[in-house]
């Protein structure tokens, strides 16, 4: 059994799983668990969720690994995060396509229904509205998307978006602002009222 100390390079534990070693694994998951589901949690904001992500992050890390289809260029952590992200993406995507309730004994649909006393025109404009935002936010480039959904669904800082999509603060600021004005060009083009 090997003894690892805390100044083990990811890189070392990473040729270590290779060779074998489970130790090296549980190691590198104890060092990035924290700030992996963390990064996880703020996106999805529930916790069975962020575990059950974290999870499959950690799973689809093991197989890459494992099948010789991870390029080790000494950047494990961005690596693992890119896979956390892409997992809560994937999660939001799902979950944005099976938003239909069904009643339960806990759980009545009608329970939910907005009371009397709330507009319904209202309700269908805002509903509408958003609707027409996130059609217009997917037609923007990726670089742009990427950074819109961080910042308004993950509700990440720039510094944070920085660090997750490997670019500078000042790079994620542009990009947000290009992203903003081709929303604004999208909606005077189409003559949105949004």
């Amino acid at each position: 059994m090997i003894t690892y100390k805390k100044t083990t390079t990811d890189v070392q534990l990473l040729e270590d799983f290779k060779k074998g070693s489970e130790q090296a694994i549980a190691l590198l998951i104890k060092r990035y668990k924290t700030k992996v589901f963390t990064q996880i949690m703020m996106f999805v904001r529930d916790q069975m969720t962020a575990e059950d992500l974290f999870q499959e992050t950690f799973i689809k890390a093991i197989d890459t690994i494992k099948n010789g289809k991870y390029n080790d260029e000494g950047k494990f952590s961005q690596w693992i995060c890119r896979i956390a992200y892409n997992m809560c993406v994937d999660n939001h995507r799902r979950a944005k396509r099976m938003r239909t309730m069904q009643s339960t004994e806990e759980f009545d649909v009608l329970d939910i229904l907005p009371s009397a006393t709330t507009n319904a025109e209202e309700d269908i404009i805002q509903n509408q509205t958003a609707t027409r935002v996130r059609q217009l936010i997917d037609l923007l480039p990726v670089e742009q998307r990427e950074v819109v959904m961080l910042r308004h669904f993950a509700e990440l800082s720039f510094k944070e978006i920085a660090e997750q999509t490997n670019v500078s603060i000042n790079t994620a600021l542009g990009r947000m602002r290009y992203a903003l004005i081709n929303i604004r060009r999208m909606i005077e083009e189409n003559n949105l009222a949004v």
